[in-house]
Protein backbone atom coordinates (compact mmCIF):
# COMPACT_ATOMS: atom_id res chain seq x y z
CA UNK A 1 0.00 0.00 0.00
CA UNK A 2 1.24 3.71 -1.36
CA UNK A 3 2.13 5.74 1.33
CA UNK A 4 1.42 9.29 0.58
CA UNK A 5 3.85 12.21 1.67
CA UNK A 6 3.60 16.09 1.25
CA UNK A 7 6.71 17.81 0.68
CA UNK A 8 6.75 21.08 1.42
CA UNK A 9 8.85 24.41 -0.21
CA UNK A 10 11.77 24.17 2.18
CA UNK A 11 14.06 27.44 3.59
CA UNK A 12 16.17 28.56 0.91
CA UNK A 13 18.72 29.85 3.17
CA UNK A 14 19.40 34.01 3.64
CA UNK A 15 16.00 34.51 5.60
CA UNK A 16 14.13 34.42 2.31
CA UNK A 17 10.49 33.64 3.25
CA UNK A 18 8.82 33.07 0.39
CA UNK A 19 9.45 31.55 -3.94
CA UNK A 20 7.90 31.89 -7.08
CA UNK A 21 7.29 28.78 -8.79
CA UNK A 22 8.90 29.78 -11.98
CA UNK A 23 8.69 25.95 -14.08
CA UNK A 24 7.70 22.76 -13.09
CA UNK A 25 9.83 19.44 -14.25
CA UNK A 26 7.33 16.91 -13.17
CA UNK A 27 3.12 16.47 -13.69
CA UNK A 28 0.75 14.61 -11.38
CA UNK A 29 1.00 10.95 -12.54
CA UNK A 30 5.14 11.45 -13.12
CA UNK A 31 7.54 9.06 -11.16
CA UNK A 32 10.32 10.59 -9.17
CA UNK A 33 13.30 9.40 -7.78
CA UNK A 34 14.60 10.64 -4.33
CA UNK A 35 16.65 13.74 -5.03
CA UNK A 36 15.46 14.45 -8.66
CA UNK A 37 14.68 18.48 -9.15
CA UNK A 38 10.52 18.68 -9.08
CA UNK A 39 10.57 22.22 -9.95
CA UNK A 40 12.29 25.44 -10.46
CA UNK A 41 11.51 28.84 -8.43
CA UNK A 42 12.93 32.02 -7.93
CA UNK A 43 13.20 33.85 -4.93
CA UNK A 44 14.89 37.62 -4.21
CA UNK A 45 17.93 36.37 -4.76
CA UNK A 46 18.24 33.16 -6.92
CA UNK A 47 17.05 30.55 -9.22
CA UNK A 48 16.97 27.14 -7.76
CA UNK A 49 15.80 23.75 -8.82
CA UNK A 50 14.34 22.42 -5.79
CA UNK A 51 14.76 18.45 -5.35
CA UNK A 52 12.49 16.32 -3.76
CA UNK A 53 13.54 14.00 -0.80
CA UNK A 54 11.29 11.60 -1.58
CA UNK A 55 10.76 8.77 -4.25
CA UNK A 56 7.50 7.90 -6.38
CA UNK A 57 4.38 8.24 -8.14
CA UNK A 58 3.55 12.58 -8.03
CA UNK A 59 -0.38 12.71 -6.94
CA UNK A 60 -0.37 16.39 -6.89
CA UNK A 61 0.81 19.75 -7.21
CA UNK A 62 0.07 23.22 -5.59
CA UNK A 63 0.65 26.24 -7.35
CA UNK A 64 0.62 27.24 -11.12
CA UNK A 65 3.48 28.87 -12.65
CA UNK A 66 3.92 32.42 -11.25
CA UNK A 67 2.39 31.76 -8.16
CA UNK A 68 4.43 32.91 -4.66
CA UNK A 69 4.61 30.40 -1.89
CA UNK A 70 5.79 31.05 1.40
CA UNK A 71 7.91 28.56 2.88
CA UNK A 72 6.38 26.06 4.67
CA UNK A 73 3.57 25.66 2.20
CA UNK A 74 3.23 22.48 0.44
CA UNK A 75 4.84 21.63 -3.08
CA UNK A 76 3.80 18.28 -3.90
CA UNK A 77 2.66 15.18 -2.30
CA UNK A 78 3.98 11.75 -3.84
CA UNK A 79 2.81 8.53 -3.13
CA UNK A 80 5.68 6.48 -1.55
CA UNK A 81 5.73 2.55 -2.09
CA UNK A 82 2.82 2.59 -4.91
CA UNK A 83 2.84 -0.10 -7.48
CA UNK A 84 4.16 2.42 -10.10
CA UNK A 85 6.83 3.66 -8.16
CA UNK A 86 8.75 0.39 -9.18
CA UNK A 87 9.73 2.09 -12.31
CA UNK A 88 13.16 2.97 -13.33
CA UNK A 89 14.55 6.62 -12.30
CA UNK A 90 16.43 8.76 -14.93
CA UNK A 91 19.82 7.79 -14.55
CA UNK A 92 18.32 4.01 -14.06
CA UNK A 93 18.71 3.50 -10.41
CA UNK A 94 15.01 2.32 -9.09
CA UNK A 95 12.75 5.60 -8.05
CA UNK A 96 11.11 4.62 -5.37
CA UNK A 97 12.36 4.03 -2.18
CA UNK A 98 10.02 4.01 1.46
CA UNK A 99 13.00 6.20 2.94
CA UNK A 100 14.20 10.45 2.56
CA UNK A 101 17.28 10.75 1.31
CA UNK A 102 18.75 12.32 3.96
CA UNK A 103 19.92 15.34 2.25
CA UNK A 104 18.94 18.68 3.90
CA UNK A 105 18.46 22.32 2.34
CA UNK A 106 18.51 25.15 5.21
CA UNK A 107 15.63 24.04 7.47
CA UNK A 108 14.48 20.83 6.71
CA UNK A 109 15.42 17.16 6.25
CA UNK A 110 14.10 14.26 5.35
CA UNK A 111 13.69 12.53 8.82
CA UNK A 112 17.06 9.91 8.12
CA UNK A 113 19.03 9.90 10.90
CA UNK A 114 22.64 11.70 11.26
CA UNK A 115 25.20 8.96 10.60
CA UNK A 116 28.41 9.71 12.68
CA UNK A 117 31.91 9.39 11.76
CA UNK A 118 34.83 8.70 13.32
CA UNK A 119 37.88 9.38 12.17
CA UNK A 120 41.03 6.85 12.15
CA UNK A 121 44.48 7.82 13.68
CA UNK A 122 47.55 6.48 12.03
CA UNK A 123 49.56 4.55 13.68
CA UNK A 124 53.36 4.87 12.95
CA UNK A 125 55.58 1.47 13.79
CA UNK A 126 59.08 0.49 12.79
CA UNK A 127 60.09 -1.62 10.61
CA UNK A 128 60.49 -4.58 13.77
CA UNK A 129 56.93 -3.61 14.94
CA UNK A 130 58.14 -1.43 17.79
CA UNK A 131 56.72 2.17 18.34
CA UNK A 132 59.37 4.59 17.29
CA UNK A 133 61.06 6.47 20.25
CA UNK A 134 60.17 10.22 21.03
CA UNK A 135 62.42 12.78 19.67
CA UNK A 136 64.68 14.16 22.12
CA UNK A 137 64.21 17.65 22.76
CA UNK A 138 66.13 20.61 20.78
CA UNK A 139 69.08 22.01 22.71
CA UNK A 140 68.45 25.18 24.69
CA UNK A 141 71.31 28.22 23.08
CA UNK A 142 73.38 28.84 26.14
Amino acid sequence: MAQVVEFKLPDLGEGLTEAEIVRWLVAVGDVVAIDQPVVEVETAKAMVEVPCPYGGVVTARYGEEGTELPVGAPLITVAVGSPDADAVGPAGEPAAEAEGSGNVLVGYGTQAPARRRRRVRAQLTVANGTAPAAPAPAPTPA
